[in-house]
Order: C-alpha cells, then sequence, then structure tokens
C-alpha cells in the first residue's frame, strides 16, 4: 500500500462547478509529501477501511472533532500589503485624493526596511489567521522591501504571489513617491524577479514574482511596454488595475482613446496569468478580449463599495466566460477576512438586479439577473481564484494542493446557531459562510503544512 505523508478524516465543502457545491461526509483526504492531495477516499470505496485501519492512531492521522469541516484555503487575488498600515481609515474621501492623501505617503515609507518588516510579517499573520493560504500582493516601489515581503511569506508557510510595483510616470506620482526613472524601475523588476524565482526554489508551497503595473496612470507607455517585455521573458504573473473608476476608466480613455483592457493588452500584460483588479466598467468587447486572453478578474466587494462608483455586473461576466476570482484590496477594503468580502460579493450583486433608487419603478430600478448566490461568491474565493492563478488550488480534489482550514463551529465564544444534530448539511455551509469569525478558523494547512492554530 501506497505510505502517505498525513491522512486527514473529515467533512468537507468543495466547489463542484461555480454555482454547485459538493459535500464530501466523513471522506479521507491522502496528502503525499509534496503536500499535493494524492487521494481521495469516499466511505463507501473499498480501500476507505483498509486505509482507517492503517492510519488511524497515527501520529500523521488527523481527525476532525464533531461540529468541525474543512473549507478549502481562500484565494485571495488583490491584497496592497503596505496599506495594512492604514487599513480602516479615510474611506469616505475619493479614489484619487485617498490616493494622494493617505496611500502614497504610507507606502513612501516603506524604504524603511525596518518599518515595512513590521507590517508585512503582521498582514501574512493577519491573512493566515482569515483562512488566506494564497494571496496575491501589491508591494511598493522599494525593491528590498518588495523582496522581503516574498522572503516574510516563504517563511511563515504562505503562497505568495509578490509585485514591486512599477510607478514612472511624474505626471501622476507625486515626487516624494515614484520609481527614479522609467530604466530604473524595469532594471529593479527584473533583480526582482531573479531573486524571487532563486527564493521559490527553497520554498515548498511556492512564492512568485509577479509584473506590476500600479494601473495605467502611474506608468509611462515605455514602461508598460518594458514590463510586458520582462513577462514574456520570465513568464511571470501579471497584476494591476483596470476600468476601476469614473476617474481612472476616463483618464484612460482619453489618453489611449481606448478602454483600459484594449491597452493593456496592446502593452502585452493580459494573457492566462494575469489578474485584473475591480474592473467594473469593462464592457462587453472588454470581456470577451478577458475570456479570449484567459485573463481573470479579481471583484474586490467591499473596496468598490467605497472607490469603484458601481457594481460589477459578475453574473454577466461570468456568463461571458471571464474567469473571476475575490480579493480584500486591503486597504480600500478595509477586512482581510474573505468571508466577509464573499458575503459583501453577495450583497451587492443583489442590489444591482433589486436597485437602489426609490424614485423609480421596481421594474426600472435594476439590472434584471445580476443577483450571485453564497455558493458562487465561495467559488470565487476558492476555485476561482486558483484558476484566474492558473495553479491547482482552491479545490478539495486529488491533484490539488492541501490549502485548508479547519472550521469550528461548536465553539464557546463563537458557536453557530446549529441546533439539529441531523442539519443539512448544505444549510451548515451557508451558516459558515455568513457567520464565521476568525476564531471559528481553528487550523490552516498550507501545501500540506500547519501554519496556523488557535488553542
Amino acid at each position: 500500500m501506497i505510505k502517505y505523508a498525513q491522512v486527514f478524516q473529515g467533512t468537507a465543502f468543495t466547489s463542484e462547478s461555480p454555482k454547485e457545491v459538493k459535500i464530501l461526509k466523513d471522506y479521507l483526504f491522502c496528502i503525499n509529501d509534496n503536500g499535493m492531495i494524492e487521494k481521495v477516499v469516499a466511505p463507501e470505496d473499498a480501500d476507505y477501511p483498509v486505509l482507517l485501519n492503517s492510519y488511524e492512531g497515527a501520529e500523521n492521522f488527523h481527525h476532525l472533532a464533531e461540529g468541525q469541516y474543512f473549507l478549502p484555503g481562500f484565494v485571495d487575488l488583490h491584497v496592497h500589503a503596505p496599506q495594512w498600515a492604514q487599513s480602516g481609515t479615510a474611506l469616505d474621501i475619493p479614489l484619487y485624493d485617498w490616493l494622494n492623501t493617505y496611500t502614497f505617503p504610507i507606502e513612501s515609507k516603506f524604504s524603511d526596511l525596518e518599518f515595512a518588516k513590521n507590517v508585512y510579517e503582521d498582514v501574512v499573520n493577519t491573512l493566515l489567521a482569515n483562512g488566506t493560504t494564497t494571496a496575491l500582493y501589491f508591494a511598493t516601489v522599494h525593491k528590498e522591501a518588495s523582496f522581503m515581503l516574498a522572503e516574510i511569506c516563504a517563511n511563515k508557510g504562505q503562497r505568495g504571489l509578490v509585485g514591486k510595483v512599477v510607478m514612472d510616470n511624474p505626471d501622476q506620482n507625486p515626487d516624494f513617491y515614484r520609481d527614479a526613472s522609467t530604466q530604473t524601475a524595469l532594471e529593479d523588476t527584473e533583480e526582482f524577479i531573479i531573486a524571487v524565482k532563486e527564493l521559490a526554489k527553497s520554498t515548498k508551497q511556492g512564492v512568485y514574482p509577479v509584473v506590476t503595473p500600479r494601473f495605467i496612470p502611474s506608468c509611462t507607455d515605455d514602461a508598460l511596454k518594458g514590463l510586458g517585455e520582462l513577462a514574456a521573458k520570465y513568464d511571470t504573473h501579471i497584476q494591476s488595475h483596470c476600468s476601476e473608476s469614473d476617474w481612472e476608466h476616463g483618464y484612460v480613455q482619453d489618453r489611449f482613446q481606448k478602454n483600459d483592457a484594449f491597452a493593456l493588452n496592446d502593452f502585452g500584460l493580459l494573457g492566462d496569468k494575469s489578474v485584473m483588479a475591480h474592473c467594473n466598467f469593462l464592457d462587453d468587447d472588454d470581456a470577451h478580449l478577458f475570456a479570449e486572453t484567459g485573463t481573470a478578474v479579481c471583484h474586490c466587494p467591499i473596496s468598490n463599495a467605497y472607490f469603484a462608483n458601481s457594481v460589477i455586473p459578475i453574473a454577466h461576466l461570468h456568463a461571458k466566460g471571464v474567469e473571476i476570482g475575490l480579493g480584500s484590496d486591503i486597504s480600500g477594503g478595509f477586512s482581510p477576512s474573505l468571508f466577509d468580502n464573499a458575503r459583501q460579493a453577495v450583497i451587492s450583486s443583489r442590489m444591482l438586479e433589486d436597485g437602489v433608487n426609490t424614485a423609480l419603478p421596481a421594474s426600472e430600478r435594476g439590472v434584471p439577473n445580476s443577483r450571485i448566490t453564497i455558493n458562487e461568491a465561495f467559488y470565487l474565493a476558492t476555485a476561482g481564484g486558483g484558476e484566474g492563478l492558473s495553479l491547482p488550488i482552491g479545490r478539495l480534489a486529488e491533484n490539488y494542493a492541501w490549502d485548508v482550514q479547519t472550521i469550528d463551529t461548536k465553539l464557546a465564544t463563537a458557536k453557530l446557531p446549529i441546533f439539529n444534530a441531523e442539519e443539512d448539511l448544505h444549510d451548515v455551509f451557508q451558516k459558515i459562510m455568513y457567520l464565521v469569525r476568525p476564531e471559528n478558523i481553528r487550523e490552516v494547512w498550507v501545501q500540506g503544512e500547519k501554519v496556523h492554530s488557535r488553542m
């Protein structure tokens, strides 16, 4: 019989499709030395009792207690790691003012590596404690601090995709916070890519360099072109903001006479390893281009409520074949929890469908067929994020990484309202998604390694 590094027994929830959650009741999950799920065994399978007899009671056998469940680890596709230092502040002003008055000054402080270390260690710890096993990070323009963030992810066991941000346009960036020149921005980015790829060789769960033009307004044409070339040369992931707000969307149209999607594509910045945050103003031609190139949308529902001037039509984009994941957008989004963002995704979709202006008749107030379910929001936070990154994560299935969070519904200080021992497991899943708090997340595993636990 094959020897496994770890065997886990318990009931799990995972996405079968964007709209369907699969319940794996009392399954065995057999994990190999690389932290991948090698075998998933149902109670009715012939080898279930054989495996149980071989591993039960062993040190590498893990059995969930009553009221505990496995969820896939969350995949956060948009985190501004340095902005954790300002999270929860200044959310009542326009995006342009917010960036220049609050965000750029705080990010400029990351030239101080001690300050950077304190913030970055805390944000990685916080995201792990909230069940986020993979995070796609914007760092800052500072090459050394950005690499430090990758090292912290590597050391703490989180799968981190990290971008040294490029901001070289003197017309749109403050003197105190931007790349010294286009040449410097590109040279630093290339050195950063090489260093992170070297770090990845000794990191079990993986760390990845990400080509990161902050957004089109922040970058010159030469920088955007050079970044597209670097992404192709080193086959890296790419991230940016796209068609986020009225101001940003309008700026790009004025500069290029086209929408963000087509401008970014012209610079080689769309592809199957590209993730574009927000995308509230995508039209159908943009959506077709995203689907054609394999570019993913990162939906940031809490942040969008503050800064996007609109509600993104997630259901419509999904119907167009666009890959979509979920992001917290710290600190435009105040919460580090993808549970909170999944809930807001559902709420925002309902508001888009029903409309908000009571001066209009109900039949004219909203956008039909816009709502999504909590099942779909769960998919965005897990499998959708994995697909957006083109990585085998976000599902509890064979040949996927063992990235999980163990949810305790019976915790005395945060008990979920489950009063029937035979309650339908679909209902239990919904209660988990709507009611879980960080203290309910008892353990977090990434690539078969325990990276967080609450006693």
